[in-house]
C-alpha cells in the first residue's frame, strides 16, 4: 500500500521559516520524482518545487531564493525549507510522489501552513 505523508506544517509569523517533510512508503522511491503542491483558499492548487529522482530541482518564481527542496533516497522523504514566509505562503501543502515513465501518481493528504501575526 503506497502511503503519501506530509509533517512539519503550523502556524509561523512572517519573516519566519519551517521545513516542510514528505515521507514514503509503499513504491520504488528512488525512481519517482516528486513535487510540492499547495492550495490557498478559493485558489487552485499549484506547483511550488519539484525534485526529480537525480536531484535536479525546480521552483515556482514565488519559491525561488526563498525555499529549497532536498530529498533523501535512503530515508525515502524529501523536504521543503521554506524561509521568509508571507502571508500569501499561507496554504495547505501537498507531497505528490509521480512517474511519468510508468504513469504513476500518488498524493499525501497535505499539511496545514499558516502565516500569521
Amino acid at each position: 500500500q503506497v502511503q503519501v505523508v506530509e509533517s512539519g506544517g503550523g502556524l509561523v509569523q512572517p519573516g519566519g521559516s519551517l521545513r516542510l517533510s514528505c515521507s514514503v512508503s509503499g513504491v520504488a522511491f528512488r525512481i519517482y520524482d516528486v513535487a510540492w503542491h499547495r492550495q490557498a483558499p478559493g485558489k487552485q492548487r499549484e506547483l511550488v518545487a519539484a525534485i526529480t529522482t537525480g536531484g535536479t530541482t525546480n521552483y515556482e518564481y514565488f519559491a525561488r531564493g526563498r525555499f529549497t527542496i532536498s530529498r533523501d533516497n535512503t530515508k525515502r522523504t524529501v523536504d521543503l525549507q521554506m524561509n521568509s514566509l508571507q502571508h500569501d505562503d499561507t496554504a495547505v501543502y501537498f507531497c505528490k510522489v509521480h512517474s511519468a515513465r510508468i504513469g504513476k501518481a500518488y498524493w499525501g493528504q497535505g499539511t496545514q501552513v499558516t502565516v500569521s501575526s
